[in-house]
């Protein structure tokens, strides 16, 4: 893999990766402290894909930006490659200040809508007694269950009306023609862009260098398969996208060699498929008891709940695999290897 910038743009500077295609970061409040926002130069004002999440460091920088390096600058329209809020967090902002449209998925706009109204406690026991169910600790669990709450806190109130893309589609940005892309996995419908003219690929979180991003199974849908469509989200980039092209990703580096990157992406979940394989046939396991073997670092609630609903991921893909099967117990479910 290349990358052809050594180091990332500071907070509150800007990296030209183009003529008329820039890239700046927002800093985040998590071990994964960035989001990359890529700004690109539209008919009548300029285009901004992703936005950072709503807080006041993040405001701050975007402030900063405002009163320097963009100065002058209208923000035309809002692309929002997801529903997480890192990425989609402050494009209610950008529609009240600048009067930006919004385009996105129907997934990333109606998920969006739907989480914003707030997390029940009926929705929070629903994750204590499932994360119960799996071998959490009552007490992790208490912490767990409420993470979904600060969805609140860090989305500003999108507007009322957006443009739908769809895979397939064509959108022109100023001079540039992009056909989009959709992905699984991490989220539902996830926006990608291409640029085959200039050989840009905007992958959101879809592909990212040195990490992979969260594939977690919910409380909602507890039999999901979001690793297997992660993976053949993979192989459908892997097929439709030239090798070269610079992937402009939603965290971490720019690079080149796509193709690459995605192997290795299916290589590890793969290794990570092969670990909970290896503990499954001295014994069944619970998914709470596999999460260390997958993670060995200290785990704060946040991260916590993505490890294990990540773990799960691994074992739902085993599940439709028939090489896991499941064995539902008065007060718990375990994993057990099919033999």
């Amino acid at each position: 893999m290349e990358f052809p910038f050594a180091e990332p743009p500071a907070y509150g500077e800007v990296q030209a990766i183009a003529d008329g295609l820039l890239w700046v970061r927002i800093p985040l409040p998590y071990l994964l402290d960035h989001v990359n926002v890529f700004l690109v130069q539209d008919h009548d004002g300029w285009a901004v894909i992703d936005t950072g999440i709503l807080t006041p460091e993040a405001l701050a920088v975007w402030q900063a930006l405002f009163a320097g390096p963009l100065s002058g600058l209208r923000i035309s329209r809002v692309i929002i490659t997801h529903y997480h809020p890192d990425h989609i967090g402050l494009a209610g902002w950008f529609h009240e200040r600048h009067g930006a449209q919004l385009l996105t998925s129907l997934s990333s706009y109606a998920l969006c809508q739907l989480i914003s109204q707030g997390r029940n406690e009926q929705a929070v026991r629903q994750n204590f007694d499932f994360f119960l169910r799996h071998g959490m600790s009552a007490e992790t669990a208490g912490l767990v269950a409420i993470q979904g709450k600060e969805f609140l806190h860090r989305v500003a109130p999108l507007p009322t009306t957006f443009q739908r893309l769809v895979h397939g589609d064509s959108l022109t940005i100023g001079g540039r023609s992009f056909r989009v892309l959709t992905g699984d996995g991490h989220a539902p419908e996830q926006v990608m862009l291409h640029s085959p003219d200039e050989g840009l690929f905007f992958a959101a979180d879809q592909v990212l260098e040195k990490i992979s991003p969260n594939i977690s199974v919910e409380a909602t849908e507890p039999t999901s398969d979001p690793l297997g469509h992660f993976m053949r989200s993979l192989r459908l980039i892997e097929a439709e996208i030239p090798g070269d092209v610079l992937v402009l990703p939603g965290h971490r580096r720019p690079f080149r060699g796509l193709h690459t990157r995605c192997r290795e992406l299916i290589r590890h979940h793969e290794n990570r498929c092969g670990i909970i394989l290896a503990a499954c046939a001295s014994r069944p396991h619970s998914a709470a008891e596999l999460v260390p073997l997958l993670f060995h670092r200290q785990l704060d609630p946040h991260q916590m709940g993505f490890a294990f609903t990540e773990t799960l991921a691994h074992a739902n893909r085993l599940i439709r695999r028939d090489q896991l099967a499941i064995i539902e117990e008065k007060d718990r479910t375990l994993l057990d290897l099919v033999r």
